[in-house]
């Protein structure tokens, strides 16, 4: 019925009544009001207050979008990526509060197009995070997000309740203008408890912390290794030379690799936990896997998509035990090109859980790591087709950002003691290069049989996002030959080669970076443009992401258990387009958390270095100041009331300029600053400019 209303709605530049709709669609009444309810709510029609609909597209003043609320009380209309935010005047907030999805009105005043919020749509959020604290003898709550302007009454609360406790609460029915019932659902701990600082951001972004006893059950009912009738229907390869490389600490693992040289061509064989064979659709365990979506790596601690009996058990392929995987064998010419390949159910042994840092020792330096004496050989050949692949991939349009991550370094007591940028090796792109060959080879192979799949898609660049880039090249003066540079994957390489030579270069990476669209999950194959691939899906890490589990379900489905039929058909093309969008979802509030969790322990480790000096680069510069990245990728703001004289923002130079015109702050500028404030409890650092500026 939706694409019915839709399809009519489509032909009409003007308001229809319910009558009119029913009238032509001939439906049932009550399902009709339903469905028109569920679209007003998701901002794509809007009910005028005669009651009539009309497709949101038509009404030129209304805009639906999500309010994001300044410190100060103001706030932004947040419509989409590709659209200018909506600057939105506390007053005509309408008692909306941050996150909330709402209809708002358009004006212009001052020459300036501002927003007016005439109607809530959907509540932002229910689930909050915040600090007990007792006054006059009764608990109130202290919430984590500042943003928050409103007050909350506490419906219930645990007797063992005490100041400091950081607690979930529910938001309830609402008492008036910006005032709240809510229940304590959950008490996540102490504020001083070792983690706890993690875990409020991981509830705030509704991350699960545990699993429930339901799932737990079933989890004591599935194996701790494999059995005889597990492997019937499955291909030995126990025999075979298969190893692991990962990081230090990785416990789940869930990619195992193996080769063969000969003279015209390479096997190559990556080999992928088969998750789905223990994580079955219908189930509990399946069910929380679903909604968490993801793992969440939160500085060095892991909230796992699935229990650590699965994740760091019976599905990681520990070495020396037998495991379950589906395997992919690739034969790949001297020139990269995949010759053809085999997808089958498999029983490997991976021989070494090897590391990063020793398999980099070998293939960069040339020292053998006690203990990998017997695979250098292996290695060698991995590290060469590895070069191999990473050439053809960029002669079809692999676009290579090296944007820097911080690296959060904790004691024992889980706080902060250092910040390091993470290191990226040969061993770390080898890695990369045979994972994206995996995943291609059965994104392409679903592709070709025409069947419903989830793809991992990234769209193409707006041409006036990289309008607008190339525009800032020429207010920083930065003299390439922009000629020619279009939306192609083949131009933005060709623009971030130009950049390597230039100081500027990590920042202007990450400003092109943010100028592409975000890559998702879709049952619809636009291809990924960031890859250069037409054909493109996650396979590889089945254990932390619930789209990889999908694809090995739908593996088995159609190449190994052949139930192919239009029940079968039907089934996926139904489900998928629900499940990816909520794993892009979950995606977004688990990479959200990561970087909440990065900014709150770089604030803490730079409060105990409040006066220290260091040199920085300008990264980005606002109405209010600017903001300084250090040589270990930590951020601070340089408030406009902290620089020496007046200054102004000057939007076309994208610069502080003095009253006097002598001095300007310009991103890409270097400056030495001192620190002078930092709150881990706002997860914010505070410098000055000293020794005046390079301008």
């Amino acid at each position: 019925m939706r694409d019915e209303i839709l399809n009519y709605l489509e032909s009409y530049d003007r308001a229809r009544s319910l009558k009119e709709i029913n009238d032509a669609l001939r439906c049932n009444n009550d399902e009709l009001i339903k469905e028109l309810n569920n679209l007003v709510e998701e901002g794509i029609v809007h009910e005028t207050k005669k009651c009539k609909y009309i497709l949101m597209k038509y009404c030129k003043s209304l805009r639906t979008g999500t309010i994001d609320v300044a410190k100060n009380g103001y706030a932004f209309l947040i419509i989409d990526k590709n659209s200018e935010d909506i600057f939105i005047s506390k007053d005509n907030l309408n008692d909306a509060i941050n996150g909330d999805y709402v209809l708002a009105d358009l004006f212009t005043r001052n020459g300036k197009v501002e927003g007016k919020v005439i109607k809530l749509l959907k509540r932002g959020v229910k689930r909050l995070v915040g600090e007990i604290l007792y006054v006059k003898g009764k608990p109130t709550i202290i919430l984590d997000d500042k943003k928050l302007d409103i007050e909350i009454k506490l419906e219930n609360y645990f007797n063992n309740l005490v100041d400091g406790h950081k607690v979930i609460v529910e938001l309830k029915e609402q008492l008036g203008p910006k005032k709240f019932k809510g229940l304590v659902t959950k008490i996540i701990g102490h504020k001083n408890d070792p983690d706890i600082d993690i875990l409020s951001i991981a509830c705030k972004y509704n991350i699960e912390l545990e699993f429930s006893d339901e799932v737990m059950k079933e989890v004591e009912k599935i194996p701790s290794e494999v059995l005889d009738k597990d492997r019937i229907g499955r291909v030995d390869l126990t025999s075979e030379e298969i190893f692991t490389i990962d990081g230090d600490d990785t416990k789940d693992i869930d990619d195992a690799i193996s080769i063969k040289e000969f003279s015209d061509h390479y096997e190559l064989g990556v080999h992928i936990a088969d998750v789905s064979y223990y994580v079955k659709r219908g189930t509990k365990l399946y069910d929380a896997a679903y909604e968490r979506g993801t793992s969440s790596y939160l500085a060095d601690r892991v909230l796992p998509m699935l229990p650590h009996e699965l994740s760091n058990g019976i599905c990681s392929l520990n070495p020396g035990v037998d495991r379950l995987a589906i395997s992919v064998i690739m034969n790949i010419d001297l020139n990269g090109k995949i010759l053809d390949y085999d997808i089958f159910p498999s029983v490997i042994k991976s021989r070494k859980q090897m590391t990063y840092k020793c398999v980099n020792k070998i293939i960069e330096e040339g020292i053998i790591p006690l203990g990998y004496e017997e695979y250098q050989d292996s290695l060698l050949k991995m590290q060469k087709l590895a070069h191999i692949l990473r050439k053809r991939m960029i002669k079809n349009g692999y676009i290579e950002f090296e944007i820097p991550e911080a690296k959060i370094i904790q004691d024992d007591n889980g706080k902060c003691i250092d910040i390091v940028k993470r290191e990226q090796h040969e061993g770390e792109m080898l890695i990369e290069c045979f994972m994206i060959a995996a995943n291609e080879t059965v994104a392409t192979h679903i592709t070709n049989m025409d069947l419903p799949f989830i793809y991992r898609v990234h769209g193409v660049p707006k041409s006036e996002k990289i309008d607008d880039f190339l525009n800032l090249l020429k207010i920083l003066h930065i003299n390439i030959d922009t000629r020619g540079i279009d939306s192609s994957s083949q131009s933005m390489q060709k623009l971030l080669n130009e950049l390597k030579d230039y100081k500027e270069n990590e920042i202007l990476s990450t400003l092109l970076l943010r100028s592409m669209q975000k890559a998702i999950y879709s049952p619809n194959n636009i291809g990924h443009f960031g890859l250069g691939l037409k054909n493109y899906t996650h396979f590889t890490s089945p254990i932390r992401r619930l789209p990889d589990t999908t694809v090995h379900e739908l593996l088995r489905v159609y190449l190994f258990d052949k139930n192919i039929n239009n029940n079968t058909i039907k089934y996926y093309n139904s489900i998928l387009p629900e499940l990816a969008l909520h794993a892009s979802e979950r995606e977004q509030a688990s990479v959200d958390a990561e970087r909440e969790v990065v900014d709150m322990k770089i604030a803490e480790y730079m409060e105990s270095h409040i006066g220290e000096e260091y040199e920085g680069i300008i990264t980005s510069v606002t109405n209010f100041g600017f903001f300084v990245q250090l040589d270990n990728l930590i951020e601070g703001l340089v408030h406009i009331s902290s620089l020496d004289g007046y200054y102004t923002y000057v939007p076309e130079l994208l610069a502080l300029v003095g009253l006097d015109k002598k001095i300007k702050y310009q991103i890409g500028d270097g400056v030495k600053v001192k620190v002078v404030g930092a709150s881990k409890e706002n997860k914010t650092v505070d410098f000055e400019v000293i020794d005046g500026n390079s301008k």
